[in-house]
This record gives structure tokens, C-alpha cells and sequence, in this order.
């Protein structure tokens, strides 16, 4: 039967169908759908791990036992996961091993632009890059093959056109897939230096097999001959603009082994063209093998190294053409910046830290919006978990005195996943930085999954829940208070109070995302402007989107209030309140 599915709901579909049984991943757009559809299918084993490298290694472990296992993450969570990775090349596999990366082409979605390809080279792991759905589903069981095959993890690289776009897939029936034996083997899992030496040797040799394959694959890097003079080569996405924007006027070496390249399959497409065309999003990593290779080709001289492509690009690019038919439509789009929603629990915090001044060293997350206007509170994002070893830093070089002007802010998801160690450098170096948790019990930006602080599994079954305040104290910290930042006099206070201390300090700024169900009863009512209203627009500071201006007058969209209060305890003259 054929479906019409996402990219990553047809990834999940080749995992099941391919027999895997482990799946380990972190949440983070443009991925996180991979592992939400894996929920679905009942015999994998499926989990949220804390971060992407602990997910990594349950993925490693469960292959070494013999299961097909799988770990899923954007491409700035690979990052994270490089260590155990490039060993995980090493070791090579028992069980196949897929992990799955998803780029970000136009950060849409993310802090920076980052092309995953350069892994798989720095790495020497096969990765496949499909270009549609079908292909996510059938790429990856020939990916559980081959790596079985050649004793290697794969990677399968995405991006989010691909993940987030649908075309059709035929479901097939799962393999029976037998548990591989396990047998102790340490000269092939155990990476002292002695045996790493030896797998290296291995890791050389097993690229070359891999070259001869992707050299020999019609399935996988097919050739499309359309008679033409002019040739283009191109991958993933990249191949799907091209082919819109060319159609059968050029002949075309699609790429589905992006590493390693095939390197007689690349020089014999390349002499039958007077024009070779290289067309891939981001870095030229295609074109500059091609050109180490000897062969004269076409790319960034012509094409962007920034951002997403369009077949528009792409024709203009090759035919000197501007084709009317891509030309965008001239009528004015209205602009819709990204906002934190009404009644989010991170604005009252936000609130507070620009009134009061302070530095504040910002993480990744929903929160992160509080750098937008009007609220404007964040000084610096860098990556996961930086907010509180970056803020160690500033204070470490600026004194006392700054640090009393500085605190952290993190979310519960982001600490766990790498803001700890941040706060045991601070107490084991004697530091006095403030850190403020951002708890809206939920993993928020990446769509409402559950994390370790949640006390519930992937598959909401109730689990142990991390005490924040506990973790805290047995970090050393002595100073942690809990508080809402919807009582906005208090919140104030204690962060008055926690910034002047001479050590390190904790606050816990609970209360639950806005999106959480049963949100908007709990909050029993909606907010009204009523004729007390002096047009201070104090409540126009908080930046709600349900509060606007409208002929010089504070209104209240309903259609967007869901009652959360924030905007009635800040007004200093009592004008707004809850309608029945």
C-alpha cells in the first residue's frame, strides 16, 4: 500500500520495516519527528535519552549486542555526538547501526549553518543522503544492509525540505530480524590504543570497499542520460531543485552515496559533457572532490555557499535564464517574527531581568526569544548548556562586581542535557553565578516531549522524575529557591536577593508551558482591558501578541488570551481583568 508521508515519518517506516529494535535519539527540528513516529510501532524499543551523546552510545551498545538500533538528531546535535561516534567507526558494528542527521539549510530552526557531509569524511562512515520520502524509507534498510555488510554505523543525512516535505511510500512487511549472537570480542570493542591501532588499518581498508560500492551502485548513484551536452551533478535536495528547475534537458549523476564519493563514476559522467554542473546546498564538498579528482566543474563560482536553493537559482544559474513562472509574488506578505506565545510562563522572567538590568548569558530554546523586542533580556546564545559555563567565564574575567549584574538563564530539557557540568564547574571553581532554570515542565521549542524533569518515558508511561532543586543541592549548591514568575513582585526579589550572594545560587522559575493541555481552564477566564486603563502601556513592555495597540488604545485579542494573568500583575493601575 502507498502513503503520502514525511521524510522523517517514512525514516521511522524503513526503520521498523528493516527490523530495528533500539532507537535513541534527542529531540531537534528539523529530526525529532523520526523518533515520534517510532512511537507508533510497538516492538521497537524507543527513548528520549538526556542528550545526543548519551543516545549515541545506547545505540553503540545495543548493536554490539546484536539489535538493529538507530539514534536520530539535528545537525548541531551531532556535534554533541562526535565522540562517540568516530570511535563508533572503529569498533564498527554486530547489529546494523543507522544514525540519522538532519540539516538545517536556511536556519530555520537553529543557532547556525553547519553541513553534516564534513562527518562522514572526518569520520570515514558511510552516509547516504536521500532526496524524497520513498527514498528515506528504502535508504534506509539498504542502510541496515550495508552496514552489516561492512561492519560499519551509517550515517543518513537529511534535510528539512526533506524531513518536512511528503511524497509517497510503499509500506512493505517488517523483516525477521534475529538478535545477532554476541560474543566477547575486545581486540574489536575495546579502543585501547593498542587495538585502535589495528581497527584503523580496518576503518582504510573498509572505505576503499565502500568506494568500490557507491562505484558500482546504478541504485544508489544512478546516471539519468537525456542526450545532453550539459551534465549536472547533485544529491538529496539539492538534486530535487535541479530536476524541477531542468527537467530532461540536462543528463543528470544523482548522488545517493554521499561519502565516500565514487570516483570513476564521477570522471566518466564528467568526459561525456562540455558542462558539468555540481549543485549542493552548502559547502562544496561534492565540487572540491570533483576538482581533486582533475575533473572542471561548475559550482560555487555560480552558486551560493549560504542558505537553501531554489529551482529558480538553479535554472538562472545554468541557463542564464529567469524563469517567470518561479518568480515570487509581488503582493505584500505581512511579517510574522517569531514570538514567545501569550501566557508563556519564560516573559514574566524576561520581564523582570530587563527591568532590573541585568547581563543575562541565554541557552537554547523557546526562551531564546527573550532577546526579540520588546522584552530584549538576552545578551548571548551560544550553544546547549552554554548559558551557565559561559556566564562562569564572564565572571571569571570581569570580578565581582560584573557578577553581580550576570546570571544564567536554561531551561529544565537544556540542563539536563548539558547545563549540569556547567554548574559543577561553577561550585568546583569557586564561582558565585546565579543560574536560573526556566521549568515550564516540558521540553517546549522541539514540540512538548518529555525529558528526565518530566517523570514520564517517550510513551508516557509514568517514570522516576528528576528534583531539580535536589540535583542542585547535591552539586553543592546551598542557595536554591523556587519561584513563580507570574508573581512578578516576588520574582523580582529573589532575584535582587540570589545576584548580590557571594556564592553560587539556583532559582527554579516555575510554572507550566502555555501549550501544556487544560492550560487555558486552569487559568479559569480570559484578561480584559477595562475603562481604568490610563494608556501607560506598561503591559505593551511584556510583548504578548494577544495585547496590542489599536487607535491609541490597549486591546485584548480573546482569540489568543488564554488567561495566564501575567499582564494583570504588572498593570499599576488595576485596568485589565479576568472576565468571567
Amino acid at each position: 500500500m502507498k502513503k503520502l508521508m514525511l521524510g522523517n515519518e517514512a525514516v521511522a517506516r524503513g526503520a521498523y520495516e528493516a527490523g530495528a529494535s533500539v532507537v535513541s535519539s534527542y529531540p531537534g527540528t528539523p529530526s525529532t519527528e523520526i523518533t515520534e513516529n517510532i512511537v507508533k510501532y510497538e516492538d521497537i524499543y524507543v527513548e528520549w535519552a538526556p542528550n545526543e551523546k548519551v543516545a549515541c552510545e545506547v545505540a553503540v551498545g545495543a548493536s554490539i549486542a546484536g539489535a538493529r538500533s538507530m539514534t536520530c538528531m539535528k545537525h548541531v546535535g551531532l556535534n554533541v555526538m562526535a565522540d562517540p561516534v568516530f570511535t563508533a567507526s572503529y569498533t564498527g558494528v554486530n547489529g546494523g547501526m543507522v544514525i540519522c542527521v538532519a540539516d538545517d539549510q536556511g536556519m530555520h530552526s537553529s543557532q547556525n549553518e553547519q553541513d553534516s557531509r564534513h562527518y562522514a569524511k572526518a569520520s570515514k562512515i558511510l552516509m547516504l543522503e536521500p532526496s524524497d520520502s520513498g527514498e528515506c524509507k528504502s535508504f534506509v534498510k539498504k542502510a541496515y544492509e550495508l552496514s552489516e555488510e561492512f561492519d560499519t554505523p551509517v550515517f543518513i543525512r537529511l534535510s528539512t525540505r526533506v524531513s518536512h516535505s511528503q511524497s509517497l511510500v510503499e509500506e512493505e512487511e517488517p523483516v525477521k530480524y534475529e538478535l545477532k549472537p554476541y560474543e566477547k570480542n575486545p581486540s574489536k570493542y575495546v579502543m585501547l590504543p593498542g587495538n585502535a591501532v589495528g581497527r584503523h588499518v580496518f576503518v582504510e581498508e573498509r572505505i576503499n570497499r565502500l568506494r568500490a560500492m557507491a562505484e558500482q551502485s546504478d541504485s544508489l548513484n544512478p546516471i539519468e542520460d537525456n542526450g545532453s551536452r550539459i551534465g549536472v551533478i547533485a544529491g538529496g535536495i539539492a538534486y530535487i531543485y535541479a530536476k524541477e528547475a531542468l527537467g530532461d534537458s540536462v543528463d543528470f549523476l544523482k548522488l545517493g552515496v554521499i561519502y565516500p564519493l565514487p570516483d570513476a563514476r564521477l570522471k566518466e559522467f564528467a568526459a561525456k559533457h562540455d558542462k558539468v554542473f555540481v549543485v549542493e546546498e552548502l559547502d562544496p564538498i561534492i565540487e572540491e572532490h570533483c576538482k581533486m579528482l582533475g575533473i572542471d566543474v561548475i559550482g560555487k563560482d555560480v552558486f551560493t555557499l549560504l542558505g537553501e536553493y531554489t529551482p529558480a537559482m538553479i535554472k538562472k544559474a545554468v541557463t542564464g535564464e529567469d524563469p517567470a513562472e518561479y518568480n515570487a509574488v509581488e503582493e505584500a506578505i505581512p511579517v510574522r517574527p517569531p514570538v514567545m506565545c501569550a501566557g508563556c510562563p519564560h516573559r514574566a522572567t524576561y520581564y523582570v531581568l530587563k527591568k532590573l538590568g541585568l547581563v543575562v548569558s541565554g541557552d537554547i530554546g523557546c526562551y531564546t526569544l527573550g532577546a526579540a523586542p520588546p522584552l530584549q533580556s538576552i545578551d548571548t546564545t551560544i550553544c546547549m548548556g552554554a548559558s551557565v559555563s559561559a556566564a562562569h567565564g564572564m565572571a571569571k574575567a570581569r570580578g565581582p562586581e560584573f557578577n553581580k549584574k550576570l546570571v544564567s538563564v536554561i531551561g529544565d530539557s537544556t540542563f539536563m542535557h548539558s547545563g549540569i557540568t556547567g554548574l559543577v564547574d561553577i561550585v568546583y571553581n569557586k564561582g558565585n553565578n546565579t543560574v536560573i532554570i526556566l521549568d515550564n515542565s516540558i521540553t517546549g521549542m522541539t514540540g512538548h516531549q518529555d525529558n528526565p524533569t518530566t517523570g514520564y518515558t517517550i510513551r508516557r508511561e509514568p517514570t522516576k522524575q528528576v528534583n531539580l532543586a535536589a540535583l542542585c543541592r547535591s552539586i553543592g549548591v546551598e542557595h536554591i529557591v523556587v519561584a513563580d514568575p507570574f508573581d512578578v513582585k516576588n520574582f523580582e526579589k529573589v532575584v535582587r536577593e540570589e545576584v548580590e550572594r557571594e556564592e553560587p545560587s539556583v532559582i527554579i522559575a516555575q510554572r507550566p508551558c502555555a501549550l501544556l493541555p487544560n492550560m487555558r481552564k486552569i487559568y479559569n477566564g480570559l484578561c480584559e482591558v477595562t475603562d481604568k486603563c490610563k494608556k501607560c502601556k506598561v503591559c505593551m513592555k511584556l510583548g504578548c501578541p494577544a495585547i496590542s495597540l489599536v487607535d491609541g488604545a490597549v486591546k485584548i485579542d480573546a482569540t489568543q488570551c488564554n488567561g495566564c494573568g501575567l499582564c494583570i500583575n504588572v498593570c499599576p493601575f488595576h485596568a485589565i481583568e479576568k472576565s468571567a
